[in-house]
């Protein structure tokens, strides 16, 4: 628990991650890469009141966990940051049908890295697949994943935010149309998560994703031939081909500065 009267006690937040946490799905013009995402939401919260607060955020859209702890470990740390959240292995299960205790073990020495500078870490269990069409296929790994994410977090001291169990995410309005990514308000609601874990007041109430009924993925399953056409394969095949992705990406804030605040943090409330 917080001290009374302490809103927080970070002054510098260093986010590490693929596109979950740079925040794709979630456009934005006014922000750096043109898009927001959680992440960015969480800084804009912890930085009211705080002049002194600074954010980077190191997240590449399509990195495995092995390039996410190698590109962006040393950086965050030379940052010195007091709060890093990490997101890593989500494409590796997706993409690669990787062994969930294989990377469990490189993600623990990570964690364990970038837990010797002191800083709170929040890890991130993956999201319920069970109902989705095509990836619910890794349903049991990353159940799996979760648990091993769960084992790294005690031994080393982090907090998690749960989003297995987040059952808002069961609504297909809460992911971008190519169902690999949230949408603005999937992004609003684990920034919203993510304040919880950390304790931290907010003023980012609940939504009510519209008046229409509950939108699951198998209402959706008519869609689904022309989903694996635009958006499964096209995606896969980028990360599957060496030297289809971008080379070299950059990060969207690789230096740790002044978060922006937004006047309203609330995100378009219904996509389908």
């Amino acid at each position: 628990m917080l001290a009374p009267g302490l809103r927080h006690p970070w002054s510098r937040y260093v986010a590490l991650g693929d596109s979950f946490t740079e925040g794709v799905g979630d456009p934005d013009p006014g922000s750096p890469g043109g898009v927001r995402g959680w992440a960015d939401r969480v800084a804009e919260e912890l930085a009211t009141g705080r002049q002194d607060f600074a954010y980077a955020n190191l997240a590449v859209r399509g990195l495995l966990l092995k390039q996410i702890l190698e590109q962006q470990t040393g950086p965050a740390l030379a940052l010195e940051p007091d709060l890093i959240t990490l997101s890593a292995g989500g494409n590796d299960m997706v993409f690669r049908d990787s062994d969930p205790d294989k990377l469990a073990d490189r993600l623990d020495a990570g964690v364990g890295a970038l837990s010797s500078s002191g800083a709170t870490i929040v890890l991130f269990t993956g999201p319920d697949w069970g109902s989705t069409p095509v990836l619910g296929r890794n349903r049991a790994k990353v159940a799996l994943f979760n648990e091993n994410i769960h084992a790294i977090a005690s031994r080393h001291g982090a907090l998690t935010a749960e989003l297995w169990s987040l059952r808002q995410l069961e609504d297909r309005r809460m992911w971008d149309p190519d169902r690999l990514h949230l949408s603005p308000l999937g992004h609003y609601t684990v920034a919203r998560a993510v304040l919880d874990v950390l304790q931290v007041p907010h003023v980012l109430p609940p939504l009510d994703p519209g008046q229409h009924t509950h939108s699951t993925w198998r209402q959706a399953r008519a869609g689904d031939l022309q989903w694996t056409r635009t958006y499964l394969i096209p995606w896969a095949w980028g990360h599957l081909r060496p030297g289809t992705l971008e080379p070299h990406p950059r990060a969207k804030r690789p230096e740790a500065g002044p978060v922006r605040t937004h006047h309203n943090p609330a995100p378009v409330r219904s996509r389908a």
